[in-house]
């Protein structure tokens, strides 16, 4: 049973789920006129208003920066913006490291590209950079990004041979999964459409230990940096990608069966919180389907494991796949191509679930280390393919660690059309269950890929059809989270992005809701090399605002520093209003005397 043993090594003690609160208004209660939070005591009550952030001020902005810096920067962020450069620079990388060699080309690096976006070469090298913007009031997101330099031949082949099964590659063997959670030949090298996010090939277990030692190291870092550091880290770093892609699909299909079953009940269309099941007629249908004895489905919906309401929603759906029911054994879904019952997931060799086992003791590892040191883990979202499984790995890590404050971050893309639903399951969930939610909000990196693998294999686009909507969604989602921060006191969100609109929302919307900064409930993010203008000034008043820091050596960063260039380039209005800025900066200095300043 490899779903039972998947839960059972992640859930030693996990809390009973509770019953919904059945006054759900008061939490999406209007911003206008609030008064006193109620339980966060009279001190808090009494604070002051929200400080104000001019993002147009450069002398504030650029405070903590040298004026050659700003110059650099500006060079940088030009290059980024020519095209033709753009198109070549993996040619021209590679003549300028022959030519020059590889001492002179990091040298080189050092003082353009590499200086700008990347803190230093190891844990040692970085500790300055980050003392300096703590010292401005920016905080770490210390992120290792070393990748592999791998050609297209060496990528597909591990992808291909990574992804898919020991049954499956035996040609006697039929591959049950749903399109979206397969391999496709077509889509073997997944770093094709993808900018600004790191992608990871599973090469094999030794490999994978060493990328959780160099984590543990980059988790010690972080502790002695800063007491309140964090680290970001993705889960295809750390086991084979086939169990990722079996247990999302496991996860999808039970999902898609409530939403079945949901329609069946007139519910379909509903949004995810608002659908519930009539537990009388679901027992009647299930035992229809032959799934399992009507005995057996009574056990299943008791008042012990559902509560008394006489209804079941998706979280109460979604507990019984876990090592508290007798249900994993019966972990079979209607095909509604053939009207046959299919087991849900498909049989483990033993080494694969060696490997499966192997990929949640590291996360395990990483977690406790985490705990010991007061670093905080930033799970990373990866491909919708990924994303099922990456995200219930996550919520099993946060139900066990994110006891007392919020250690582990979960992360949810604001591109995708069930964003919003995914969020509001999370943040009730965390209620529930008495647990601290912690996330952070993106909108998304692997859009590109996403839409054209979705229009070549065949299933429906998970991605929002515009960027306007790509908005919309992040700020509706963002105001659901910010409404829970309001009356709880240990939940907290990483509002991470690069868009000042979506800054100054989050600023309104926190006076509105009389969430003071001093809170620490609400944190912002940006690269490292991107948007000062919106971090340091942010840090500057007092909010909390951290960087994404990578660190490696030049050489094994290069695919990063690519990337960073490329964003840059698709980024055109903010990257703009920042080379605007910067040289408005270098002008006031030459007028007024100051191009020497020194921070301080």
């Amino acid at each position: 049973m490899a779903l039972r043993r998947v839960l059972s090594l992640l859930r030693p003690g996990i809390p009973r789920l509770a019953r919904l609160s059945t006054a759900p208004a008061a939490r999406e209660e209007s911003a206008a006129g609030p008064g006193p939070v109620p339980g966060r005591g009279s001190a808090e009550a009494v604070r002051p208003p929200v400080p104000a952030v001019d993002f147009g001020n450069t002398q504030e902005a650029y405070r903590s920066r040298r004026t050659w810096e700003l110059a650099r920067s500006l060079l940088v962020l030009r290059l980024c913006a020519w095209p033709a450069l753009l198109t070549r620079h993996e040619q021209l990388l590679y003549v300028a490291r022959k030519l020059l060699g590889e001492r002179l080309f990091n040298k080189l690096m050092k003082m353009t590209f590499y200086g700008h976006f990347v803190a230093g070469e190891d844990q040692e090298s970085i500790q300055p950079l980050i003392r300096h913007n703590r010292a401005f009031g920016v905080g770490t997101i210390l992120d290792y990004g070393v990748e592999e330099d791998l050609g297209p031949e060496e990528a597909e082949h591990r992808e291909m041979e990574s992804c898919t099964s020991a049954a499956e590659r035996d040609s006697s063997g039929t591959n049950k999964r749903e399109k979206q959670y397969q391999a496709y030949w077509a889509f073997r090298d997944h770093r094709d459409g993808v900018i600004s996010a790191r992608t990871y090939f599973y090469a094999n277990e030794a490999k994978c230990d060493s990328h959780m030692e160099t984590l543990l190291r980059c988790i010690e870092a972080s502790g002695a940096a800063s007491d309140d550091g964090f680290l970001a880290i993705k889960l295809t770093l750390l086991g084979r990608p086939q169990f990722l892609l079996q247990f999302s699909d496991v996860l999808t299909k039970w999902r898609c069966f409530f939403h079945q079953m949901a329609a069946e009940q007139g519910q379909a269309g509903l949004a995810a919180m608002d659908t519930k099941l009539e537990v009388a007629v679901l027992q009647e249908s299930v035992a229809k389907m032959g799934i399992a004895s009507r005995a057996e489905i009574e056990d299943w919906f008791t008042a012990e494991t559902l509560g008394v309401s006489g209804t079941v929603d998706l979280l109460d759906w979604s507990s019984l796949i876990d090592s508290r029911t007798k249900l994993c054994k019966h972990l079979v879904v209607p095909n509604t191509q053939t009207g046959q019952l299919e087991p849900l997931l498909s049989r483990f060799t033993e080494e694969e679930e060696l490997q499966m086992t192997r990929m949640l003791q590291r996360m395990d590892v990483l977690a406790k280390k985490a705990t010991e040191v007061g670093v905080r883990l930033m799970v990373d979202a990866e491909q919708t393919y990924f994303q099922p499984a990456i995200s219930r790995l996550t919520l099993e890590m946060q139900r066990r660690f994110n006891v007392e404050r919020p250690l582990i971050f979960s992360t949810h893309q604001c591109y995708l059309k069930d964003a919003y639903d995914n969020v509001t399951l999370d943040v009730e969930l965390a209620r529930r269950e008495g647990w601290c939610f912690g996330s952070k909000l993106v909108r998304g990196a692997y859009m590109a890929q996403e839409r054209a693998r979705a229009a070549e294999i065949g299933y429906q686009d998970p991605i929002n059809p515009t960027y306007e909507a790509t908005n919309a969604m992040y700020h509706r989602c963002l105001d659901h989270v910010l409404k829970e921060l309001k009356h709880n006191a240990k939940a907290k969100v990483m509002v991470a992005t690069h868009n000042e609109d979506s800054v100054r929302f989050t600023l309104r919307r926190m006076e509105e809701l009389c969430l003071h900064p001093a809170g620490h409930q609400v944190y912002f993010g940006q690269l490292l090399g991107m948007c000062d203008q919106i971090s340091f000034p942010l840090g500057q008043a007092g909010y909390p605002v951290y960087k994404y820091v990578p660190y490696g050596p030049v050489m094994d960063v290069l695919p990063y520093l690519s990337r960073r260039a490329l964003e840059n380039s698709s980024l055109m209005k903010g990257a703009r209003r920042e080379r605007q800025l910067l040289w408005l900066e270098l002008l006031r200095r030459l007028r007024t005397g100051s191009f020497f300043h020194r921070p301080a």
